[in-house]
């Protein structure tokens, strides 16, 4: 059973590219599937350099790797083809005939709408204009325009006998656990489901092909836009403490609370994980930054996360020590012996 899914626990800015980055980098995998759409951006930092991506998998930091966009994700061609360019993957990505194409009136519906700009929050990308057509069956789709015919091909198939033939593939979810259109904090969600479930049915996955569940958590939880954030620290606070962010896509700065274990909890009954990964460990414990072995990590960061584990009853097999894809202290051997 060897599709790894990679899913989001919270708010989403949990750091599911940095994972997906690493476990490319660390387990070579045969294959890559991103699924969602372009209003979610997952950052990858590796040797000094930044990418911000909207579409194209952050597992394309593994040379070998063949990249698959999933027919039930959403994108616009020019954020499509621009990431292909930036990140050198011409020739080894792949977009599924039926992905959907997010076109201009699509942006311009979104951006009009006050409610969901105002109230709502929304990115305004024409994520949820485009799922609005889809649902209505009259959104084009990938093999709908002829500048992406070299690209376009069978994602599912090829996935599936990757899958058959015993080899790795990654499938990348998109924001987290509580945004997602029927288990998060409604109406201020995104346009659809995001749990592992959602997140297989998007790529073609059937349930037993999977090998594990990768839930990933921040260190503190972070939010952009409205709705519920339990713990939320007035401004100054996060300042203070230094969790100050801004969402990749929109730039706009991030709520933040501390680490909340009952909603943890739900995430992990929700997404049934084999493994939690936990990011930015260093912002909680500066000497933890850039270490890479457990035995490395300063005593109190140990114990916070046995602790944390003790709670969730899930093993916390990766842990985010830094910016980089490689600031990983990766315990699955020490756990799983493999």
């Amino acid at each position: 059973m060897p599709a790894t899914v990679v899913v989001g626990g919270a708010f989403g800015d949990e750091g599911k590219g940095k994972v997906v980055a690493y476990l490319a980098l660390a387990d070579k995998p045969a294959g890559a599937v991103r699924t969602g759409a372009i209003n979610a951006g997952h950052t990858v930092v590796h040797k000094g350099r930044m990418w911000k991506l909207r579409i194209v998998p952050s597992a394309f930091l593994s040379e070998n790797t063949k990249l698959f966009i999933a027919p039930g994700a959403l994108t616009r061609i020019d954020v499509f083809l621009k990431e292909v360019e930036e990140t050198g993957v011409e020739g080894r990505i792949m977009i599924d005939e039926k992905t959907g194409i997010i076109e201009d009136k699509h942006v311009k519906m979104e951006r009009e709408n006050e409610y969901l700009m105002k109230v709502i929050g929304s990115t305004g990308q024409g994520v949820g204009a485009a799922m609005v057509e889809r649902v209505l069956r009259v959104l084009k789709l990938a093999r709908d325009f002829p500048e992406l015919k070299r690209y376009v091909g069978d994602t599912v198939a090829i996935v599936n006998d990757l899958l058959d033939k015993g080899e790795i593939v990654l499938v990348e979810g998109t924001q987290g656990t509580f945004l997602s259109l029927y288990h998060g904090t409604y109406p201020y969600v995104t346009s659809r489901d995001v749990t592992a479930s959602a997140v297989l049915s998007e790529a073609g996955i059937g349930p037993r092909k999977v090998g594990d569940i990768i839930l990933v958590f921040k260190a503190y939880w972070t939010r952009v836009g409205a709705g519920e954030l339990p713990g939320e620290l007035p401004p100054e606070e996060a300042a203070k403490r230094g969790w100050v962010e801004y969402g990749t896509v929109t730039g706009r700065p991030r709520r933040v609370a501390p680490f909340n274990v009952e909603w943890a909890k739900r995430a992990i009954m929700l997404n049934t994980p084999t493994q939690i990964a936990i990011t930015k460990i260093d912002a909680l414990f500066p000497e933890a930054k850039g270490k890479r072995r457990w035995e490395d990590l300063p005593v109190e960061a140990r114990r916070w996360i046995e602790d944390l584990e003790d709670k969730l009853k899930v093993p916390i097999t990766l842990i985010g020590t830094g910016e980089d894809a490689e600031d990983m202290v990766d315990r699955r051997r020490e756990i799983f012996g493999k």
